[in-house]
């Protein structure tokens, strides 16, 4: 069960970083979306290694094989599953760590729950995996486009580099401008100077995600235990690396009042709306119409070229030099697997409306 997400639009997800395939199967997606493949080839792109100068060098081709589901282009509403194969596997670079545990890896804790692991690059663990979650995200932005619903993911921070948190003071759209996929090309230039610093010194850097959904109606997402700002934060959760989330004004209106947080109801063109969005666009674990807006912060990439101590599998102290193909910075490669999660949270909740309000 840990393997499958979501409530009525189910996925779940197979595969390991060095095996033969990642896929998925997703099922309780409505029927009759036009399917475009070249849109979820696209998107697959995006969270691509090798597309840049602090990404990792694998090359895979990431071609994705639909074996059922769709028919003459579009979804029957019957379980959708894809596959697609790894091809440039190289497991031989983690021979070496066989034998140990490398620092803030999953090696430890998969060996204490099933007591044997995958050592090859993490194997269930690896963010490889999150190529299914990129590919299902695409089927669901298809089918929140029909509903005129529209996500926006960018970097907002990579390392001591931000952004203003205001992310309407930028072109969302120019995000993809550059590799570092921050709407800001200045800023993107910093970071850019401030990641070849930190591959220079055979490190790695952190940073956040911020994330924008536009269009959703009010009414999405279910009281108490079924909140729409919980469903949002177990799917980032889920991403590897990831270590923290807010929405709307998030930990800083800790710092403020009420009389400056509150956002008071207006009336525009027919509409209830905000006068400000510090709520993010939920308010009850409810959607009100409003942006949403996220923050999702990951961590440094643990696998760094530089001698670490750690355990053996013996609990014998040892130090290792992890080799092989690893990012620098996860984060503009992130930003696809985010706007895949959001799209799923946000289509599910959609469908449990519709199962509740007839």
């Amino acid at each position: 069960m840990s393997n499958t997400f979501g409530r009525i639009l189910q996925l779940t997800t197979f595969g390991e970083s060095h095996g033969a395939a990642i896929g998925g199967v997703l099922d309780g997606y409505p029927a009759g979306i036009a399917i475009d493949k070249a849109f979820v080839d696209a998107e697959v792109r995006k969270r691509a290694t090798g597309q840049s100068h602090f990404s990792s060098s694998r090359k895979e081709t990431d071609e994705i094989e639909f074996l059922s589901g769709i028919y003459n282009g579009k979804s029957l509403g019957t379980p959708i599953a894809f596959i697609v194969r790894n091809t440039n596997q190289r497991p031989a670079d983690y021979d070496s760590l066989h034998y140990a545990y490398r620092p803030s890896h999953a090696d430890y804790t998969y060996k204490a729950k099933y007591g044997i692991r995958d050592p090859r690059g993490g194997g269930r663990a690896s963010a490889r995996e999150t190529l299914a979650r990129v590919v299902a995200g695409a089927l669901a932005k298809m089918a929140l486009q029909q509903k005129n619903i529209r996500i926006k993911a960018f970097t907002s921070a990579i390392g001591p580099i931000e952004l203003n948190h205001d992310y309407t003071h930028y072109d969302l759209e120019q995000a993809d401008a550059n590799e570092m996929r921050c709407p800001d090309a200045e800023t993107a230039a910093k970071m850019y100077d401030y990641l070849q610093q930190v591959k220079d010194g055979h490190d790695s850097a952190g940073g956040i995600v911020t994330c924008v959904v536009e269009g959703c109606p009010a009414g999405i997402g279910e009281p108490v235990y079924g909140k729409l700002q919980a469903a949002l934060a177990s799917a980032m959760l889920s991403i590897p690396s990831v270590k923290g989330f807010d929405y709307g004004g998030g930990f800083d209106m800790a710092h403020g009042r009420g009389s400056e947080m509150n956002d008071a109801f207006v009336l525009a063109h027919s509409e209830v709306h905000t006068k400000t969005n510090h709520s993010g666009g939920i308010q009850g674990g409810i959607s009100n119409g409003e942006p949403i807006y996220f923050r999702v912060a990951f961590k440094p990439v643990a696998s760094i070229a530089m001698p670490q101590t750690t355990l053996t599998v013996a609990h014998e102290p040892t130090i290792i030099e992890i080799s092989g193909r690893h990012d620098v910075c996860v984060v503009p490669r992130a930003v696809a697997v985010v706007e895949a999660m959001a799209a799923l949270v946000v289509l599910d909740g959609l469908l449990q409306h519709r199962a509740t309000c007839l």
